[in-house]
């Protein structure tokens, strides 16, 4: 591993144990077992550095949302990505960056976050399209909504796992919403009512 990796990775796991103000160069450097030259022989300071590791923690969410486009059927891709392995004591890597003020007021930091989740939400809207066009959800599902609401679960999940100490309300929030997706797929599976013909229509 480069110079460079040690030090984005060392970074990467103190944002995620810490968050970006808790977290000092020197703190960075003895993880990474670097000296200081080294440091900024790569990276010009935190901020440079921080950004670098954001950008390896969005590249790790983004890919692991692969799976919304991969195989199966759309709704059985969507379980699969909710049922995917998550620490929810430990939190989001990049969900938790917007608990921290001085991320919150950076726009480029904040520009990185927010770009991670507008690409996720845009993989989860797409797989729910085609599980309506497939008749897996109900005609009546808002896709751009419904993304927004599972992901809201996921997040939701880490931030009550944290609290509780423990990774229960993370499991608990995902199965809630594979059954939700089950029911709405049995709902959308059921043959729907004829109504009766008007005068109109027999004339």
């Amino acid at each position: 591993m480069s110079t460079r990796e040690r030090l984005t990775d060392a970074m990467a796991a103190l944002l995620w144990e810490r968050g970006y103000a808790a977290t000092s160069p020197n703190e960075v450097m003895a993880r990474a077992g670097v000296g200081q030259g080294s440091m900024y022989h790569h990276f010009s300071g935190k901020h440079e550095l921080a950004v670098a590791a954001f950008r390896g923690a969005i590249d790790t969410l983004i890919a692991e949302s692969g799976v919304l486009a991969g195989e199966g059927t759309p709704v059985e891709r969507i379980e699969r990505y909710l049922a995917q392995p998550r620490p929810g004591t430990k939190g989001c890597r990049v969900g938790r960056m917007t608990q921290d003020p001085q991320v919150v007021q950076d726009p480029e930091l904040l520009a990185l976050v927010a770009g991670a989740f507008d690409t996720v939400a845009a993989r989860w809207t797409q797989a729910i399209t085609e599980a309506v066009a497939a008749g897996e959800l109900p005609a009546s599902t808002v896709p751009g909504d419904l993304a927004l609401t599972l992901s809201a679960v996921l997040q939701g999940g880490y931030v009550l796992a944290r609290a509780k100490g423990s990774q229960a309300p993370m499991d608990a929030a995902v199965r809630g919403a594979v059954a939700l997706l089950e029911a709405a797929r049995a709902a959308a599976a059921r043959p729907q009512p004829r109504t009766t013909p008007s005068i109109e229509e027999c004339s």
